[in-house]
């Protein structure tokens, strides 16, 4: 199979050889000449440290190398996925796979990213989602890792997952996309709340309590938005929820740990060096929240200390002391 990974960060390349071992005929491409050139001369890339590229994985910043294949990776982060999907549109075959791994959800219109893809696509192509607690640089080195194909054209979703599963990578079908792509986009908001509850030194005591409920925050949101409440039990919710408030290899926990630490955000997030994801899904997060009329406080806290500049010690004291709740007047199981 002819496959192009568009975006060539440390995900779209561990994607690209997980591909190519899996006896694909795989390019990755780079909107940036300069880092496509490195790449291609190095057989490394510095977002990928340690992980050599084979030859036979090509390199190019040329878009027309699209063209012809039968399934397309968009590995962009999610404020270029319309873009991209605009550009890739004229070159698609209209048959072709196309696979989503951003996770975000669009700033100005609030819409999850395979609804962005098919907005500019016109209907061509079958969009599926694929996600879950799945870092980069675990991906790339083989260390076993599962994650969830989800559309509503379970052909499809099966398909992506032949092609993409091996003895080190196993890929779940789901139907439900809003749910896996709303699960992918939030549990970034959570993981930028856990880093900045350890940047304080809160323990882990408050990091449970902040996973927990704000699962519950999640499924609330996706619900009303027209996903399953067991959907956030899964990969794509529990699982990559786990792995990203957990892990140092989060950028949005450690870009949380800087600002829990008392930088302001923009130097956190530039510090990071990478797209920190949560910010921009805290955001739009919030907008869907009042759309909705959905409650989610640990949401309303992260975008008063992220967006109004609010001191994250004044909003634990908000979240520990609103009014009192049973805890099984709502769950996410």
């Amino acid at each position: 199979m002819k496959i192009t990974v568009l975006g060539s960060g440390g995900w779209g390349t561990a994607l690209a050889l997980l591909l190519l071992e899996n006896g694909n005929e795989v390019t990755l491409w780079s909107y940036d000449p300069q880092q496509a050139e490195r790449i291609r001369q190095q057989r490394e890339n510095p977002l990928l440290k340690g992980v050599p590229l084979p030859e036979e994985l090509v390199v190019t910043s040329d878009f027309g190398a699209v063209a012809d294949s039968d399934l397309v990776v968009m590995a962009t982060p999610s404020f270029a996925v319309r873009d991209t999907a605009r550009r890739l549109a004229p070159l698609l075959q209209a048959d072709a796979l196309v696979v989503s791994v951003s996770k975000g959800i669009e700033k100005d219109t609030a819409l999850c990213l395979t609804q962005v893809i098919q907005e500019e696509l016109g209907g061509k192509g079958r969009v599926v989602a694929l996600s879950g607690p799945s870092h980069a640089e675990e991906v790339g080195r083989r260390v076993p890792t599962g994650v969830v194909a989800a559309s509503e054209d379970m052909e499809a979703a099966h398909l992506v997952q032949d092609v993409f599963m091996n003895p080190r990578f196993r890929v779940y079908t789901n139907g439900d996309v809003m749910g896996v792509e709303l699960g992918a986009a939030l549990k970034n908001v959570l993981a930028l709340c856990c880093g900045i509850s350890d940047g304080m030194g809160l323990g882990d005591n408050t990091k449970a309590l902040l996973m927990t409920r704000g699962m519950t925050e999640m499924a609330r949101l996706g619900v009303a938005m027209g996903g399953r409440k067991e959907t956030f039990a899964g990969l794509s919710g529990m699982g990559d929820l786990i792995v990203t408030c957990t892990s140092m290899h989060s950028r949005n926990r450690r870009c949380g740990i800087l600002i829990g630490q008392g930088k302001p955000v923009e130097e956190a997030m530039r510090e990071v060096g990478a797209v920190v994801e949560g910010y921009y899904a805290t955001l739009s997060a919030h907008q869907l929240a009042e759309k909705m009329g959905v409650e989610m406080p640990i949401g309303q806290c992260a975008y008063e200390v992220l967006y109004q500049g609010k001191p994250a010690e004044a909003v634990v004291e908000q979240l520990m002391t609103r009014v009192k709740r049973r805890e099984t007047d709502e769950s996410w199981i």
